[in-house]
């Protein structure tokens, strides 16, 4: 007689919509007072927990040069958690998340810091039952990266006791400023930590729409047919943001739009609408498609003609009167660092011949926006009169990232009535009104990413290393071409950027 199964192997398949939780672990936040932990990082820690993501025993250590008990510090984090936080308080939750809350005062270079972090974590251990896995996360300037993370091997805090426990270093951009830094700093953590060990959070491929590309282009089969030079006229990548440098001169100075914002966020952007298809969504597929991508990049053969650079000046921004970018305190007079840099960039592949990508990105600019353009070309023959088609422009296909996240296509259809007049209409999608679902914040998927183990959504350092191949020779002809044109505040970048894209007969979108 055969033996009748005691489950149902249907029913003991894993539910795919069943959250991901993390097991035993803790999190170590260096830089810990910086706005970046305040108003980020501690409330997102805080939404994992009231989302029941986060294990009883979760611990958060916080490192840095003030003098605070324990309690000081979980004081900061109350503040910054009913401040920034996006999840309702609960004082259950708070109670027992405020258990695991440990502070450790001291410089990158003590040594006797360091090892009271390693006594901290220890007891932690044997307290919360951290398991002896912990994360470091490494939010502090990438001049101390070399300090802390050899600390970190000298304390002992960088190597699990045993092949059960895991420890984890978390590094925030910029990876560097140019190729060779990038390379110093990929040597200095990855001599210390292996490579699977490293997260480098780009925060953006947290969102939830950047993530939808993936889910845009391969489960539907409608697009992949028109997803190629074919039919693509050209791609228009645009983060564009309404404020000012906001105080952060010390940062901004001498770093500028393109190491900030194209290096990582809008290249990683390209290289996800650009990808082919992967084999699994496993990390090291995805990294495999993506790096192909950004190898295939070429540069304009004339940078003057088909990049473009500015500096805001005085103007308007929500109705208010601005300064300029060199009026900004801590600004120098003569200062070349652009606050807009936009670029055309072509891609070496079958997919994608003839097809440029003009990525632009700018501060003090009409809206904060950020979308991914997939414009399409012209019917090849339109029966209508002339003057039926006035209003009729290209097919385009919008990704909005943020700040209304959701997809838009744009088409023609007739208008109604006796004549045959044919009009641009656009049908929307948008997650708030499709999902009921409330989408993460991009470092509570991140942050819960670290302690799982989980990395597709971090570049490795080759992907680091092949954006900055691409923006190195930019940044160098910038650098030996005088300073960047000014851009009245509240508008749309400087005239150079629009005369980029009318010698290529297009132009820009607006958002």
């Amino acid at each position: 007689m055969n033996a009748v199964p005691t489950t149902n192997p249907l029913r003991d398949k894993r539910d795919k919509r069943l959250p991901r939780i993390a097991g035993p672990s803790g999190l170590v936040i260096f830089g810990v007072t910086g706005d970046l932990a305040r108003k980020k990082l501690m409330p997102a820690v805080y939404d994992l927990a009231n989302r029941g993501l986060l294990p009883p025993g979760f611990s958060l250590v916080g490192f840095a040069r003030r003098d605070w008990a324990h309690q000081d510090f979980s004081k900061q984090v109350h503040d910054a958690v009913r401040e920034h936080a996006r999840t309702p308080f609960r004082e259950s939750t708070w109670r027992q998340l405020a258990e695991g809350f440990r502070f450790v005062s001291g410089d990158f270079s003590d040594d006797d810091a360091f090892d009271r972090l390693a006594d901290t974590v220890r007891e932690l251990d044997e307290k919360q039952g951290t398991g002896g896995n912990h994360a470091f996360y490494l939010s502090i300037p990438p001049a101390f990266f070399d300090d802390v993370c050899k600390q970190l091997a000298r304390s002992g805090l960088a190597d699990p006791e045993d092949e059960n426990q895991w420890r984890r270093v978390v590094i925030e951009k910029p990876f560097g400023h140019d190729l060779e830094s990038a390379r110093e700093l990929n040597e200095t953590v990855e001599a210390i930590f292996p490579a699977d060990s490293i997260f480098r959070i780009d925060h953006y491929l947290g969102k939830e729409t950047v993530q939808n590309i993936l889910a845009l282009r391969f489960a539907n089969q409608m697009f992949e047919p028109v997803w190629h030079a074919h039919y693509v006229d050209h791609v228009q990548i645009t983060m564009a943001e309404d404020i000012g440098i906001e105080g952060r001169a010390g940062y901004y100075d001498g770093i500028g739009a393109a190491r900030d914002v194209i290096q990582n966020h809008l290249l990683q952007l390209l290289a996800l609408v650009a990808m082919e298809e992967p084999v699994s969504f496993d990390p090291a597929d995805l990294r495999a498609e993506k790096e192909k991508v950004l190898s295939a990049v070429r540069l304009p053969q004339d940078l003057s003609l088909h990049t473009a650079r500015g500096q805001y000046a005085a103007g308007w921004a929500g109705g208010n009167p601005v300064s300029g970018f060199l009026d900004e305190e801590d600004i120098p007079d003569d200062s070349t660092t652009e606050t807009y840099a936009a670029v055309r960039l072509d891609i070496d592949t079958r997919r994608w011949a003839g097809v440029p990508f003009y990525l632009r990105t700018g501060k003090r600019l009409g809206r904060r926006v950020t979308e991914v353009a997939i414009v399409f070309k012209r019917a090849p023959h339109l029966p209508f009169e002339s003057t039926a088609t006035e209003e009729l422009g290209e097919n385009a296909l919008v990704i909005r990232v943020q700040p209304d996240e959701g997809v838009t296509l744009r088409f023609g259809s007739k208008v109604p009535g006796t004549s045959m007049e044919v009009r641009d209409v656009t049908m929307d999608f948008g997650y708030g009104y499709s999902f009921t679902e409330e989408s993460p914040e991009a470092y509570e998927r991140l942050i819960l990413d670290v302690l799982l183990g989980d990395p597709p959504l971090f570049p490795r350092h080759e992907e680091v290393e092949l954006s900055w191949q691409i923006l190195d020779p930019i940044e160098q002809f910038w650098a030996n071409n005088g300073a960047p044109e000014q851009y009245p505040s509240g508008g749309w970048g400087p005239e150079s950027a629009d005369a980029m894209l009318a010698r290529d007969g297009r132009s820009w979108r607006r958002p």
